[in-house]
Order: C-alpha cells, then structure tokens, then sequence
C-alpha cells in the first residue's frame, strides 16, 4: 500500500525544533513517495494540554509549508484525530486483551508501587512491577472491590527479548522488559501513552513510523502489544536526537528552541524548512542550500545519521540571511512593515508613493540583515528626526577635517535640485577636489553626521532615500564649534 505516515504532537506545549524536524521528515517522506502525511493530535494529558498550544502548532506548521493530506482539520475516513475523542476505542482494544488473557486488572495503589520501588533501591535493585495482580483470586477481587479501589490494566508482558528492525538504526536488540507489566488503561479509563499510539497507528493503518531517537525505548512495547492484536507491524525509523554546541540536549541555555521564535525573530520558513532538513540527514551532493524541491527530491531515510544532529543557531542564521537576499525586496517589504509598525515608524494605510519609498531602504538594508526583527534598528535612520551620536563619533566630527567636509557638502547640497543615484558619485567627488579629503576623511564623517552611527548601509544608497531637504536639515541641527 502507499507510504502513510503521521506527525502525532502533545498540545502541551509550543512546537519545538525537534519536533519541526521530525513533522518535515516525515513530510518529505510522503511527497517523495507518493504517500499521505496524517496530522494526529495527541492530547490525553488534559492537565497539561491546552488549546492554545495546538492551535499554534498548526499555525507554525503552515508557516513552514508543511500541509497535511488527512487529519486535524482537513478530516479523513480514520478520524477523530484527537485522542482525547477517541477514548472508547482505546477501551475497547483494552477489555478485548482482558477477555484474551493477555491483561489483567491491577489494584494496587499509587503508595504501594512507590513503597515498592523505594524498597527496591534501598536492596539495590532495578524497581519493576512485580506481577503481584496476574493471578489473583476471586476473594481477592472482591476485597479490592469492596474497598472501592479503581483498578489498571496491565498487559502481560511475555517473555523473550524483542528485536527492533529500525530503517535508521538497523536491528536493535532489547532485553525482556525492564519494568515487567506495564499499565496500558489508566485507573481513569485514560489509555496510556504507549498503548494509545499504537492503537492510532495500527487503526489508521501507519505504516512507517518515523520519530525522535527518544521513543526507540518505546518501541519494544509497542512491537509486543501489536503482536497480542495481531496486526502488521509499520517499519520504524528512529532519528538522532538534536544536541546544542556543547553537546548536551537541545534547550533554552542555547537560545530559541521553538518554531514561534523564529518566527517573532523573523526567520523565512524556507530558511528553517532547509536547516531543520540538514540536522541528521545530509543531501548526497553536499550541498546544503537546497529548495523545498530539492530536499523532496534528494531525501532519503537511508541518508539519516545515527550520530546526534548538532544545532547550530549561527549557521541557521546565516542561511536565512542567505534566504533574506535571495528573495524579492517586494516581499521582504511586506514582511517588514509589522515590524516597522510595531516600532512606530509606521502608522496609518501605506499608500503606493509610501510603499515604493519602502522599497528602496529595503534595498539598503537588505544585506545587513540575518532576520527580520533587527529592520527597525537598520532602518531607523530612515525614520528618526533625532540623530544620538556616539562619544566616539563626537570626536571624529570634531577634526578640522571632518568640518571642511560637511560645510562643503552642506554647499554643494544646496547647489543641487535633489540627491539621486547618478549625482551622488559626482557630488562627492566634488567635495574630494575641494577639501583634498578622501576615502575614510570623506565618508566617515559624512556618515556620522547624517546617521549618527559608523557602519551600516553604502551611502550611496542611504542620501538619495534620505533626500536633499532631510540631508540638510541633519546638517544644519549640527552647532559649529
């Protein structure tokens, strides 16, 4: 049959890196093959769970282009995608394993298995379930029952290692189950996480599974409750986990970790679509800029690493400045204006003389920028009628130089019908032979004096955006000393 696969997230939380990476892996699985990518909303942890959280998971999953086939929202014939909606199938699954004797009620209380498992560290021991409800008596039952004590089911655990066939990692041997019996329907009637994911996938006829490294433990009981229902098992894939730097797990010490940063930060989705890939796979050719359509072409589970996947925030954000000049200045002018809103530099409707006046100091601050969030900085010399100059900066237009330099341009500027692109090079040239003043002499102090800072966009883009009047008037605020 196709390839089917599902991207099954706890609404727990904001979507992460890794689990982006594990969404687009399986994503890109399913456009190269042809196959039907499920989105899957695991939410049985209702304490935890939030509307919010799922509801920005889908919101960054579109942002990153990856769509859904089937699923929340866009519905299927497997449905409800939520967990939580579809409790009573978990049940079913569960008494059918009771009446085949492959489960069993358990009554024993929270205080008795922490007791246990104390004991059991205290003797030195591995804490496991003991197996102290397999047989119990009917006498025993009604005791229980008499006392009101909600009772688990258990899946018996059969013996024997189980071996993990993982497309990844090849065949991964487990010994017998580490913890004995494990509890596959809560007190609650909740099924537990391992049991309501297999019974997911196996309804709704997965058949590749492919997830974070993390879950490989997970799989030897998820292999053993597909065997007892009898159904065909999805071939697994397990993909590295993401480390920082420094080699320790991914988290907030090494900055942004979810999806909904970068997108605040400004981060293109194609940029992170196009690094998230490269973490634990590596395209054949080694090149690693590579478009949406060439990642679905060229992605291969069989060119997934087995080593930890090293996440490096300065690499992804020198490809999405890579990104950021690659793409259209029309679009990176949309993008912008919520930024420039927010800072206050915009207000009201943008009107076409406005939009095209946009355009232009985009074009003079695309190739400094990395992300988005840092145009209102870049472009605030466009925006300010107040120029702060540093202590530094003081000094340098203090030189007798520096004044030569802008009275003669203050002149010529006023000799002039407007600043343009083909009169700006003239125009300095002019204060060159005039002063005898040149390179850093000349525009340094020019820069200054105009923008207040000591780097940033050519100032032959700069002055003609800025306009004569506006030049001027930044000149004329200056006191002559």
């Amino acid at each position: 049959m196709r390839p089917r696969v599902r991207f099954a997230p706890s609404p727990t939380g904001y979507l992460h890196v890794g689990g982006a990476r594990t969404a687009l892996f399986n994503w890109l699985f399913a456009r190269q093959t042809g196959g039907t990518f499920i989105l899957r909303i695991e939410d049985t942890d209702r304490k935890r769970s939030a509307d919010r959280y799922e509801k920005a998971i889908i919101e960054d999953l579109r942002y990153l282009g990856l769509d859904w086939d089937e699923g929340l929202e866009a519905g299927g014939e497997y449905g409800p995608y939520r967990q939580s909606q579809r409790l009573n199938l978990y049940r079913g699954y569960a008494y059918r394993l009771l009446k085949e004797k492959r489960a069993y009620y358990c009554y024993c209380t929270e205080e008795d298995l922490e007791e246990r498992r104390r004991e059991a560290l205290r003797k030195g021991q591995t804490p496991r379930y003991d197996g102290r409800c397999r047989n119990l008596t009917k006498e025993q039952i009604e005791r229980y029952e008499r006392q009101r004590r909600r009772p688990t089911i258990r899946f018996k655990v059969p013996r024997g290692r189980v071996v993990v066939s993982d497309l990844v990692r090849g065949e991964v041997t487990f010994e017998p189950e580490p913890q004995g019996d494990f509890i596959i329907l809560r007190s609650d009637g909740v099924a537990a996480f391992n049991f309501a994911n297999i019974i997911d996938d196996m309804s709704m006829e997965i058949t590749h599974v492919i997830r974070g490294e993390d879950h490989l433990s997970n799989t030897p009981r998820q292999i053993l409750l597909y065997q007892a229902l009898g159904a065909r098992l999805p071939q697994f894939a397990h993909i590295s986990m993401i480390l920082g730097k420094n080699r320790t797990r991914l988290s907030k010490r090494h900055g942004a970790t979810s999806i909904a940063e970068y997108r605040r930060k400004g981060y293109l989705p194609e940029a992170l679509v196009n690094y998230l890939a490269l973490l634990g796979w590596y395209p054949p050719d080694g090149r690693e800029v590579k478009s949406r359509e060439e990642l679905t072409e060229e992605f291969s589970l069989g060119n997934i690493s087995k080593s930890p996947a090293i996440f490096d925030d300065e690499k992804l954000t020198w490809m999405n400045g890579h990104y950021i000049r690659s793409t259209s200045l029309e679009r990176i002018r949309d993008l912008a204006i919520p930024y420039l809103v927010e800072a206050g530099y915009l207000r009201g409707r943008i009107t076409p003389a406005k939009g095209k006046w946009l355009l232009r100091v985009m074009g003079a601050i695309r190739a400094h920028l990395n992300y988005l969030a840092q145009i209102p900085e870049e472009t605030e010399v466009f925006f300010t009628k107040e120029i702060k100059i540093s202590k530094r900066g003081e000094r340098i237009l203090k030189r007798d130089s520096s004044k030569k330099v802008l009275l003669a341009l203050k002149d010529r500027l006023k000799k002039i019908k407007e600043i343009t692109d083909r009169n700006f090079k003239p125009l300095m040239k002019g204060i060159e032979e005039e002063t005898g003043y040149k390179g850093e002499d000349l525009y340094l102090p020019t820069r200054i004096a105009l923008t207040g800072k000591d780097k940033g966009p050519e100032l032959h883009l700069i002055l003609p955006i800025l306009g004569k009047r506006e030049c001027l008037r930044r000149l004329s605020e200056r006191r002559e000393d």
